[in-house]
């Protein structure tokens, strides 16, 4: 069994992440988060090493340390950290993306092509969710991590439960805006009259902008349209940062 140290702070998401990018599925380990202050709740720890892409089977508190016992998972880790312009919430990875290790990989998702449609990545950064966190300040998470051929197989509690995860994560690292991508999970979790665009109400203390499908199943929306939704998106997360 591995047995992996950290400290607690914002940087613990991104090295959660790289953790799992290290190891194999299947992997167990001893995650071992240092220095953790009284601020933290134990449930936060265990929030983070769950979206990092683990199964958690133990957690020990140990006064300021808190081990879990967890293995690797078969799902995409969350590229997450403090000052995201936007923080992009899927709705669950396809088993496609999970083994590729990146979100939105699968040939003829829109998602890449519309951020770089957009002006919110570049091409050289294609597909690189750990550049699209450092370099544009762009979080990845889903609200959902098990992996499925498609969202009809994500039960309604799934998404309800999922939703609260990320409700957490937002109240804690407060990025400029969350941006949902699939109507059909929000409405299911969240508000089930949400339309595509800027959302009436936040979500975990930030403003949310809904934006439809990126996947290729979802004929209704071209590229064009993707891609004037994420601008949308982008625009609004300029307007919170400069209030």
């Amino acid at each position: 069994m591995k047995v992996w140290q950290a400290k607690a702070s914002t940087a613990l998401p991104v090295a959660l992440a790289r953790l799992h990018h290290d190891t194999g599925v299947g992997d167990q380990l001893r995650i071992v988060v240092n220095a953790v202050p009284k601020s933290w709740p134990r449930e936060r720890v265990e929030l983070l090493v769950r979206g990092g892409g683990f199964d958690v089977d133990e957690v020990h508190v140990v006064r300021d340390r808190i081990e879990i016992f967890a293995n690797r998972a078969r799902t995409l880790a969350d590229t997450v950290g403090r000052g995201m312009r936007l923080l992009i919430v899927g709705l669950n990875p396809s088993w496609f993306s999970a083994d590729a290790e990146v979100g939105y990989a699968r040939p003829g998702n829109r998602y890449w092509p519309a951020l770089i449609g957009a002006g919110l990545v570049d091409a050289q950064h294609d597909r690189n969710a750990f550049a699209t966190l450092d370099r544009h300040r762009i979080g990845m998470t889903d609200f959902v991590k098990r992996p499925t051929p498609g969202i009809d197989e994500v039960t309604p509690a799934e998404f309800r439960e999922g939703a609260e995860r990320v409700r957490a994560l937002v109240e804690w690292l407060r990025p400029a805006v969350v941006c949902v991508v699939g109507l059909a999970g929000y409405r299911t979790a969240v508000d089930r009259k949400a339309a595509a665009g800027t959302q009436p109400v936040v979500f975990g203390g930030r403003p949310v902008y809904l934006t439809p499908s990126t996947s290729g199943r979802n004929a209704t929306s071209l590229l064009p349209t993707l891609i004037d939704h994420f601008r949308a998106a982008s625009a609004l997360a300029d307007q919170q940062m400069r209030t």
